[in-house]
């Protein structure tokens, strides 16, 4: 389990639920129910983190998590 921040939600668009991680662009994964779109961001994060590693070195942001927004 990684301990990136997951946005988890419905989309009436698709008509499933999405998994988004924020501190890392463009990763985020669907499935029919809550626990499969977590399960398949986990893979989608595993499978990031390796891409990253392969074509960019060990640039992987660290989890921050939730970051919270003053005015």
């Amino acid at each position: 389990m990684y301990k990136y921040e997951i946005l988890l939600y419905w989309s009436d668009e698709d008509s499933v639920f999405v998994a988004e991680v924020p501190e890392l662009p463009g990763c985020i994964a669907h499935g029919s129910a809550p626990e499969s779109a977590l399960k398949n961001v986990n893979d989608a994060i595993r499978q990031w983190i390796e891409t990253v590693k392969e074509f960019v070195g060990d640039q992987v942001p660290h989890p921050e998590g939730r970051r919270l927004m003053c005015a």
